[in-house]
């Protein structure tokens, strides 16, 4: 006698979560709702046509705001992100726009990604808080560890994720370094006790003030995660342009990398790099509005993209 199907006791709910990014007057800003404590998302419905159709249709309802380019970000399906008896998986993307006013059912705004993580922007020099704060409660917390190997551990995490003990700062490790920070206790969501979707604190004396606003659930890991994406996808592929008016200077195109990076490229190779790969072309026009003398216009010349592989904008950074 065959045996009777096992009842499936946990519900499965998949929820869409939009991390839409805009840079303004040379400030990387994502759209937020809920108080700026939110990403908007959704839950994917049966009369969605697909999951990026029921993204844009979310987005659209929360923050009356049409999307433009979108990818896949991330799937994140940890088993404690819902509430009790749920299941709840998140796929995540990622959105280029233009900054618009944004309004809808949750009075959506745009906020600089690096209010979230302060720590990241380095095109002034490295953040004083990560020598002043940060750090020396990331070497208390790994001092703390329980064996020889542990400590160890936890000491080259640290100095691989935030670029110290004569390692290199890699832009790209933003989740690392969030991760980290919420693993040592010392960001707002760890106070929380689990935040669905992220390690668990490991035994710091508490949150350090200064560490960034902290969003829902696991909605400030995605977004550490979007802005990853980004940092690296634009050194091999020409996304920045989906950011920049139809009409632009070098030094405005320029300042978009830069901010999105939070690295300052050396000016002449980021120039010569844009001119070889043939990314841009000029219109014949200039502004005046550089500060000083008039600076020529360019724009995007999109049909490069059906003509050859591009490598994109390669990020060369400046060391100085």
């Amino acid at each position: 006698m065959a045996a009777a199907p096992v009842a499936v006791r946990n519900a499965i709910a998949a929820d869409l979560i939009a991390v839409l990014v805009a840079v303004t007057s040379g400030d990387p800003r994502v759209l937020t709702i809920q108080d700026q404590c939110a990403l908007p998302s959704g839950p994917f419905e049966l009369a969605h046509r697909s999951l990026q159709a029921g993204l844009r249709a979310w987005v659209e309802r929360q923050t009356r705001l049409p999307l433009g380019y979108v990818e896949q970000l991330y799937t994140f399906a940890d088993r404690d992100r819902g509430g009790a008896g749920q299941h709840v998986i998140s796929i995540s993307y990622l959105g280029l726009t233009r900054e618009q006013p944004a309004s809808g059912e949750h009075e959506a705004s745009w906020r600089s990604w690096y209010s979230y993580f302060p720590w990241e922007d380095h095109r002034d020099g490295d953040p004083s808080m990560i020598e002043a704060e940060l750090l020396p409660r990331l070497e208390s917390w790994a001092g703390a560890g329980r064996d020889a190997g542990t400590r160890q551990d936890r000491r080259q995490r640290v100095a691989i994720t935030f670029g110290c003990d004569g390692r290199a700062w890699n832009e790209e490790l933003v989740l690392q370094r969030y991760e980290l920070l919420y693993e040592a206790g010392l960001i707002p969501e760890a106070a929380r006790g689990s935040p669905p979707g992220t390690l668990r604190p490991g035994g710091a004396a508490g949150p350090l003030p200064g560490t960034g606003q902290p969003m829902i659930l696991d909605h400030r890991r995605i977004l550490a995660t979007g802005i990853a994406r980004l940092r690296a996808k634009i050194k091999y592929h020409p996304v920045v342009f989906e950011l920049m008016p139809e009409t632009f200077t070098l030094l405005q195109l320029q300042r978009c990398v830069e901010a999105l990076a939070g690295r300052l490229v050396h000016k002449q190779n980021f120039r010569r790099l844009i001119e070889q790969q043939n990314l841009v072309e000029e219109t014949g026009e200039t502004t005046p509005d550089t500060g000083g003398r008039p600076a020529k216009l360019f724009r995007f010349r999109r049909e490069v993209l059906n003509q050859r592989a591009i490598s994109g904008t390669k990020l060369p950074i400046s060391r100085a």
